[in-house]
């Protein structure tokens, strides 16, 4: 832990605690626009479930910072589930139902748009996904490719054929991990395997089946506040008593001492009788298959940076994804992710997790918006992290590492 002298304090008192990054990085658009580029196209960025790509044709379109982009599933031969290592080229990542391709969601002749995106930011109006049959059709002059990105055809331009490959779609990276699909833009930095952004997770998780889980409710949130401030808060406990009153009577742990010392690699215990996150802590959904008894009444979490949020329960995953804006905006998708014999249940009812995740978030969005405000102030130069906020301090230490050693301006 660094050492910091405080200013107000005419240099004469240490003050021991880390020093956050400087206010500029939470709210100047010149260090959100450096992020853009160095982190979040650079690195492998979570843009949705598997299961709405199940069959030959199925896309989605995410909006990464400003970039659209559309994953396809494609015809070709059946394969693995996606190596945690991932595809870091173009191409797609090998899925039981045929191969993922990923491309800029552009048309190469005039740079329509392939699939319309007015309204489908997350959580708009027009769903991010649907069906391509058994190509993609420019809507604008009718150019054609494959499912694999290459140019089938150019209405009235026969010559084009002998140009096919020199006008594919733009290719993405794609690769996928527990039934998510991640997209990576910047592949010129050399390749990044995903297995280093999961930083152990897949083998913390592999008790739970999180490619067999299903969607079953979504919330949608747009919070006025920086996506590192809330990947920071999701990251620490220290604000769970104050900010979480009906969360620390599921997890008492939450409370004590500020949040210090859990242990998240085997789970936060529940308060005796209680086993999810629900208002009572109890559910009549069955627990997944395979959990150990200890599994059950535990918690966890995991932070993927920089956009995926997994907090586990024995019967659920609320499973958030961060989706940046510019610096001060952050829309988060809540995913709720089910055991699918549960959801083929007559009786499935998947509100009572709903409900009491509703809760939690909205406190959670209502103090990151709060933090946001306070970081606008002249006289806000960089927060102090105390011990039981070092894994917050991780987020900063990934950030700084992808932009390069000169950190954004503000206090030594």
């Amino acid at each position: 832990m660094s050492r910091h002298t405080d200013a107000a304090q005419g240099g004469q008192d240490e003050i021991p605690l880390e020093r956050s990054l400087p206010g500029p990085s939470f709210t100047a658009e010149a260090e959100f626009a450096r992020e853009r580029e160095a982190v979040l196209f650079a690195d492998w960025f979570c843009v949705g479930r598997e299961e709405s790509l199940a069959g030959t044709g199925d896309y989605l379109t995410a909006d990464i910072a400003g970039e659209s982009i559309l994953v396809v599933r494609g015809a070709g031969t059946p394969g693995g589930t996606g190596a945690p290592g991932g595809a870091d080229g173009p191409g797609g990542a090998d899925t039981a139902g045929g191969s993922l391709a990923g491309f800029y969601n552009l048309c190469r002749h005039r740079g329509s748009r392939l699939v319309p995106v007015a309204g489908s930011q997350p959580g708009g109006d027009r769903a991010p996904s649907g069906c391509a049959g058994t190509a993609i059709r420019c809507p604008y002059h009718g150019w054609t490719y494959g499912l694999d990105g290459s140019l089938r055809s150019a209405p009235f331009l026969p010559d084009l054929r002998r140009y096919r490959e020199r006008l594919a779609l733009h290719p993405v990276a794609v690769t996928t991990w527990g039934g998510f699909v991640f997209a990576r833009l910047g592949a010129g930095g050399g390749p990044r395997p995903l297995a280093a952004q999961l930083n152990g997770a897949g083998e913390r998780l592999a008790a739970y089946p999180l490619a067999e889980l299903r969607s079953a409710h979504r919330l949608v949130y747009r919070v006025a506040a920086n996506w590192k401030v809330i990947c920071e808060n999701y990251n620490e406990c220290y604000h769970c008593g104050p900010v979480h009153p009906e969360l620390c009577d599921l997890i008492p742990a939450f409370r004590h001492g500020g949040g210090a010392g859990l242990d998240w690699d085997t789970g936060i215990q529940h308060r005796d009788g209680t086993y999810t996150f629900t208002l009572t802590g109890t559910t009549s959904r069955a627990p997944f298959p395979g959990l150990t008894q200890a599994d059950i009444t535990r918690h966890r979490g995991e932070l993927v940076l920089p956009n995926l949020m997994l907090s586990l329960s024995a019967d659920h995953v609320a499973a958030f994804t961060l989706w940046p804006h510019d610096a001060g905006h952050t829309t988060v998708l809540c995913d709720f992710l089910f055991h699918p014999a549960e959801i083929a249940r007559a009786s499935f009812d998947p509100f009572d997790a709903v409900e009491f995740w509703d809760l939690v978030n909205r406190q959670d969005w209502a103090i990151c918006e709060q933090v946001q405000d306070g970081m606008g102030s002249r006289m806000f130069t960089a927060g102090y992290l105390a011990p039981m906020e070092q894994p917050s301090a991780d987020v900063g230490r990934y950030v700084t590492a992808r932009l390069g050693a000169r950190r954004p301006p503000g206090p030594r």
